[in-house]
Formats: structure tokens, C-alpha cells, sequence
């Protein structure tokens, strides 16, 4: 039995627990973890548990859709051509993500019966990365138990373990590590990202430095964690950090967190909240210490790592230290595909086409999940790129619809991002794009009990809501984001802080897109004109920018 929960929709009502302890377990007033892959004599209690959630969460053995086919308000293309390419197209799918699993079932279930076909670098099948940092490192879930369930039993091609090297847009083409070259009529890239190596080679390869993104990296480092260890040091404290650092704590293990930003969580949530997380982080017993960087790892003559020396003279003794500084896209084997590649992924359309190097929106490649960068309306159009569950199975669902619609019947992917995080017993969730704010009010709850609501503002418009342990709330403040409803906002509901007043949210500085050139425009013509990349930009793909 598969049992999967959409914390997005979650709200921490808790019924799953009370019907069904042994698989769903509430830490602190909000935080739910649960078991992945539950004995079948659970099933009953499981299923009752399942409709007795009062948002529908909880889904069993299958992965409900978020967006449902409707009865289109328009008639179909008078030349059919749709439908012709839903029975004999050929589709691929490049990379076995929760981005590429969704559509593959959605291909399917909307009536996609020609070629499918789902390349994967990992031997395994789509699986839920969330799990990794909370259930499986604390030992509650196996790692191989993270499987996630099918949207429905699907008819593809299977091709594990095959990483893809190439895409040749001239020849529709799919180039593989091994050789092969698989053919496309159109083709969706769910290729995601990896964890951000530490970037000295040598200090990397000491024995007890983990990152933490694939399932064999969350069980090589849950048996770390369970052999025993003196001291844990986790490096950056975004939300995988914090999260490691709370698993360790559980685990009754000394545990330092490392932040070159002024707090936890700054880079996602601002200053603001961060200084709540480290009042939480430390109250836990995190040796928490921002403001400085690891300037280096130290190993001892056998390889084995034995600390970190800090900026500023400090030093750490300890013998695992976990790499958490962020993510990569896995958007190298597109080099010289001819599509709008960076470090930040692919660029993309509201409807998850992706777009070439010339700017011109293709209508045979679409983009998926964490490797897609596509314009949201409600940010100005800037372009984002969210490491997002919940954009994940948006995006996936939205590219499948419209790879096998015509222009008339198209979605655009106008979600609001939503994510979530367990640590330290609470649960914090955020919908919107908290760091696109000037300014941030507590609007409900209270900061000392860790109970509360924080919306964001930017120029008089609500932009964001952060809750901890109030993801009730979470559903009314997005409406007001969609409505562009203003700040501060003005309400009598429970919980209200009277007397609260906006503060700077103090967000880090917005990157500015145009900070170097990356292509030159060539040819004279207008019939002519292209972009090119020049020679040294190709190689910087894996670079921060």
C-alpha cells in the first residue's frame, strides 16, 4: 500500500492521526509525518483516515490529480490534428521526476494512446524527495519505501538507469549516455536538479561528508546518522539544512548549523521570520551560528573528516558534516540543444513551452518541475524557478494537457507556489513568493508561542503569507494574493494582532537578470538575426549567477 500526503493541501486537522496512529504521527501541533509504504493491515484505518481528511490530502495507492479534464468551453480544431497525434504521436518524457511521473499518467488518463516513452538517470521509479529529510534520516521509513504511487496503472516505455546526453531539436532526438538516440514528436524535459556539491573536490571526497538530494544519498546518511556520531555539521541553513539539523536532533545528536546569511531560512522567508527559526533552532539545542562560512573541511592522514575551520578564525570538531547549499539544475546535456539554458533552468512560457535561444516560444519541448524557469503574472511576469512539490505536480499535469491540446484549449500554469516544512516539531508553510516583499506584518497568532501568520507586502499589495502551525489560514490569505488585495491586510478574524505593525521584511537583494552578458546577437538581416552563445559562456551552466 502506497500512501502519499499533499502537504500543500494539508492543514493540520489531524484526523489522520487519530484514526490511523500507527501510520500518521502529529510531532508538536501541525507537523505530520507518516509512513510511505504501511503494512496492507493497515488498509482499513488508512482508508478511513483518507475520507475523513477535511481538505481530501491523503490520497492511497494512486495520486489524485490536481487539475481534472473538463468538458472544453470551445469545439475542437476543425482539422483534427490533435486527435490524430493523440493516437499514433510519439512523446518522450527525460527524466523520472514526480514532474515527469505526473504527466506520464496524465498523458494517459486524458487519452494519449501513442508512443510513450520515460527516460530516467536513477534506477528507480519516480519516488518522493520530501521523506528524505524528515521520515527516512530519523529511520521511521525506509528509503527504498518512498515510492510514489501511480497516477493509474500507465502503458510506457521504461528506460532506467539511461541518463540522456543530448537533445537535437533538427532531428527530434533524444541522445543517451549508452548510444541510443530516441525519436520524438514532441518531447517534455523533467529533468530536475542534484544537490549542490561542496566545491573543493578533495575536501568533498573526506569520509563523513554527505549532501542529501537522491534516495541513495538520504540512506547512506541515515546509516551514518544510526552508527553513532560525535557531532553532526550542517552547512546552510535553508530549508533541507534546518530540516537535517532537526532530524539530528531527534536523534539526540550534537548538532552545528553553519549560515553565511543572518539567519535560517533567510533566502526563502527574509529576516524577519528567520530570526523566529533561530530562536526555534536554538531553543532545540542547534548550535546555531550565522553571519560566517565554512572556510574549509579538515580530515584527518586516513581520509576521515574530522572538522571545519570557519571564517574568522573559528573551528568545528565534528565527524559528518552534510553539504546543504542549495541545488543545481540539471540542464548540462541541453548545452547545445539551441533552448534558453542557464543556471536557473529553462526558460519557459505560462504554458510550459520552453523557449530557444532567440526567444521564440517552441510548440514541440516543454518544461517541467525544478529545471522549469517560466513568468508568473502576479510577480510582474519575472521569471522563477521553485524547487517546489506542489509546482512540480502542477507543471507536470499543465505541460501534459497542453503537449496534447491545440492552441485554443491550452492552460496556462497560473498557481500560486506553495511549500511547506517540518522541523522541530512545527509546521511552517508559505504560499506566494515571501522574498518579492518590502515589508511584513505579523497579521495573526503570536512569535512567542510559534503559532502565527506573517503576510508580506510590496508596494500596498499583499505578495505572500508565511503560517507556523496555522496552515488553515493558508487558503484565505492566498485568495487575497490572488485578488491583489492590500497591505497590510485589514480583517477581524481569531487570532488577530491588534496593534501589529508592517516592518521591513528584510529580503535579500533581488538578483538583477541582465548583470552580464551571456549571448551576442549576430547576422545584419532581420531574416538573419540570431542569437549565439560565445565560447566560455557554455561552460559556466553549472555556475551560481
Amino acid at each position: 500500500m502506497r500512501v502519499v500526503v499533499d502537504l500543500t493541501r494539508c492543514q493540520g486537522y489531524g484526523q489522520c492521526a487519530f484514526l490511523a496512529p500507527d501510520v500518521f504521527t502529529m510531532h508538536g501541533q501541525e507537523a505530520l509525518v507518516y509512513d510511505t509504504d504501511p503494512d496492507d493491515e493497515q488498509r482499513e484505518r488508512v482508508l478511513r483516515a483518507a475520507a475523513a481528511c477535511p481538505v481530501q490530502a491523503l490520497h492511497v495507492d494512486r495520486l489524485v490529480t490536481q487539475h481534472r479534464t473538463v468538458r472544453p468551453e470551445l469545439p475542437p480544431s476543425p482539422t483534427g490534428g490533435q486527435d490524430e497525434f493523440k493516437r499514433d504521436g510519439r512523446i518522450v518524457i527525460v527524466g523520472a521526476s514526480l514532474a515527469g511521473g505526473r504527466a506520464a499518467g496524465v498523458l494517459r488518463r486524458d487519452g494519449f494512446t501513442g508512443s510513450l516513452t520515460l527516460i530516467g538517470d536513477e534506477p528507480h521509479q519516480p519516488y518522493d524527495r520530501p521523506p528524505l529529510s524528515k521520515q527516512v534520516l530519523t529511520g521511521r521509513v525506509a528509503a527504498e519505501r518512498t515510492m510514489l504511487p501511480h497516477l493509474r496503472k500507465i502503458d510506457v516505455e521504461w528506460l532506467p538507469g539511461t541518463p540522456a546526453t543530448g537533445l537535437d531539436l533538427a532531428a527530434k532526438q533524444v541522445r543517451l549516455a549508452d548510444g541510443r538516440r530516441i525519436g520524438f514528436d514532441k518531447v517534455l524535459i523533467a529533468t530536475g536538479s542534484r544537490a549542490r556539491p561542496w566545491p573543493d573536490e578533495a575536501e568533498a571526497a573526506l569520509d563523513g561528508v554527505y549532501v542529501l538530494r537522491t534516495l541513495e544519498e538520504a540512506e547512506r546518511l541515515r546509516r551514518r546518522l544510526a552508527g553513532g556520531v560525535r557531532r553532526v555539521l550542517v552547512i546552510g541553513a535553508g530549508f533541507t539544512g534546518s530540516e537535517v539539523a532537526s532530524a539530528c536532533r531527534e536523534l539526540d545528536l550534537p548538532v552545528t548549523v553553519v549560515e553565511s546569511g543572518p539567519a535560517p531560512l533567510f533566502g526563502a522567508l527574509g529576516g524577519v521570520i528567520g530570526a523566529v527559526a533561530a530562536d526555534m533552532q536554538r531553543a532545540s539545542g542547534v548550535d546555531l551560528r550565522c553571519g560566517v562560512k565554512v572556510a574549509a573541511l579538515e580530515g584527518d592522514a586516513d581520509g576521515r573528516l574530522r572538522g571545519a575551520r570557519l571564517t574568522g578564525g573559528g573551528t568545528v570538531e565534528a565527524d559528518v558534516a552534510v553539504v546543504a547549499l542549495g541545488a543545481v539544475r540539471n540542464v548540462e546535456w541541453l548545452r547545445d540543444s539551441g533552448l534558453a539554458v542557464g543556471a536557473w533552468g529553462v526558460a519557459t512560457d505560462a504554458g510550459c513551452r520552453a523557449v530557444d535561444i532567440n526567444g521564440l516560444v517552441t510548440d514541440d519541448v516543454f518544461v517541467a518541475g525544478d529545471v522549469a524557469r517560466f513568468p508568473h503574472p502576479v510577480y510582474h511576469y519575472q521569471f522563477m524557478s521553485l524547487e517546489h512539490w506542489g509546482n512540480a505536480v502542477a507543471q507536470g499535469e499543465i505541460a501534459a494537457h497542453n503537449m496534447i491540446s491545440d492552441q485554443a484549449h491550452r492552460w496556462p500554469h497560473l498557481a500560486l507556489p506553495v511549500f511547506w516544512s517540518n522541523q522541530f516539531g512545527t509546521n511552517i508553510k508559505s504560499v506566494g513568493v515571501p522574498t518579492f516583499a518590502d515589508e511584513v506584518v505579523i497579521a495573526q497568532g503570536s512569535v512567542a508561542e510559534r503559532r502565527f501568520v506573517a503576510a508580506y507586502g510590496y508596494r500596498g499589495r499583499i505578495t505572500a503569507a508565511v503560517t507556523f502551525d496555522q496552515a488553515m489560514w493558508l487558503d484565505f490569505y492566498q485568495g487575497l494574493i490572488e485578488r491583489a488585495a492590500p497591505f497590510p491586510p485589514d480583517f477581524r478574524m481569531v487570532g488577530r494582532s491588534d496593534g501589529a505593525r508592517p516592518v521591513p521584511a528584510e529580503v535579500p537583494p533581488r538578483i538583477v537578470p541582465a548583470e552580464g552578458a551571456t549571448v551576442v546577437v549576430t547576422g545584419h538581416d532581420p531574416a538573419e538575426r540570431r542569437i549565439s552563445v560565445p565560447d566560455g559562456i557554455s561552460d559556466r551552466f553549472g555556475d551560481e549567477t
